[in-house]
């Protein structure tokens, strides 16, 4: 069964938005950051995810642990953050659309926080704020088939993956299968099911705007829970995912350097040859002579084998 919700002129106005965005990031190569972006959006990530859980780390604290030293902090929030960078460290190996890999990623995330990390509860819990519950999760038994049809709707439904990727954390965080740690479990979902796609959302921490707007988070949650459909939290959510993708641009429309250049093509080229042409019509920024340059270096610096000469050449990238 599709889970309810209405695809507004306002939904339609964002995914145009957003799919324009994405093509100007692959246009200009920025949907792989640098090496030392990554590392400070993954942290950035991670400290953003955690603090809406009440983690008390910072990002030099969590920058600290993944070079292995020393930080004073309680052993909950250390643990928390070293089960999260093992996650993310790991992303690429989980299958979005596997309830398997569902569960062994909460398995990786809530090690030694919880009991029966990665099982899907059978008991029945409540989402309480104050005295008050703000959430009543269906119950335990209903677990099992909801998520199964979940999972459904995600692997065969022919809606945009923007949609159904923002869909599917909706019903998550309603359907609370864990008995904890669904929050987390639920923005880290929505990022693999993007990367499929989109690999630029691998890096893109859509999580510290989520921490920034963390009220209108719950309130659209909650509305969406009122009114029986995700429409309000779709839009929240692309609003969000337009603006990180703005960022982005902003930060990092720069013109890439050779060694930036060759290591992108490599990516897109892996062991096959190419000529001089086929990496010109990479980069249509750069002109013939830079072409050559690039190519050059990357002989000079052994990245590159050379066979033939002139118009004949070709070149294979050393694996």
């Amino acid at each position: 069964m599709k889970p309810p919700y209405t695809i507004t002129d306002n939904i339609i106005t964002l995914i145009a938005s957003i799919s324009e965005k994405i093509g100007e990031i692959n246009a200009n190569h920025l949907y792989k950051p640098t090496t030392e972006l990554r590392k400070k959006n993954r942290i950035k990530t991670i400290q953003s995810s955690l603090e809406i859980e009440g983690n008390t780390m910072t990002e030099e604290q969590i920058s600290a642990l993944l070079e292995h030293k020393r930080v004073i902090a309680p052993q909950k929030d250390i643990i928390e953050v070293q089960n999260a960078i093992q996650v993310y460290e790991h992303l690429r190996q989980f299958n979005p659309y596997q309830i398997k890999d569902l569960e062994k990623a909460h398995g990786i995330l809530m090690q030694n926080l919880i009991d029966n990390a990665g099982k899907l509860r059978t008991s029945n819990v409540g989402i309480v704020k104050g005295s008050k519950i703000e959430h009543l999760a269906p119950s335990g038994t209903m677990v099992n088939g909801l998520m199964k049809d979940l999972f459904k709707y995600l692997k065969n439904d022919g809606d945009l993956i923007l949609i159904k990727s923002c869909v599917f954390h909706y019903e998550f965080e309603f359907i609370h299968p864990f008995v904890d740690g669904n929050g987390r479990m639920g923005r880290l979902w929505q990022t693999l099911i993007l990367m499929q796609q989109y690999p630029v959302f691998e890096f893109l921490p859509v999580e510290s705007l989520i921490k920034q707007n963390q009220k209108e988070y719950y309130t659209r949650l909650s509305e969406s829970d009122k009114s029986g459909n995700s429409t309000p939290f779709i839009t929240f959510m692309l609003r969000l995912i337009l603006e990180a993708l703005e960022q982005l641009l902003q930060s990092q429309n720069k013109i890439l350097n050779t060694e930036e250049r060759v290591a992108l093509f490599k990516e897109k080229v892996g062991n096959s040859r190419f000529g001089r042409k086929e990496y010109l019509q990479n980069f249509k920024n750069i002109s013939a002579p830079t072409a050559s340059r690039d190519l050059k270096w990357a002989v000079d610096n052994e990245i590159l084998l050379k066979f033939g000469e002139q118009r004949l050449t070709e070149y294979q990238f050393k694996m």
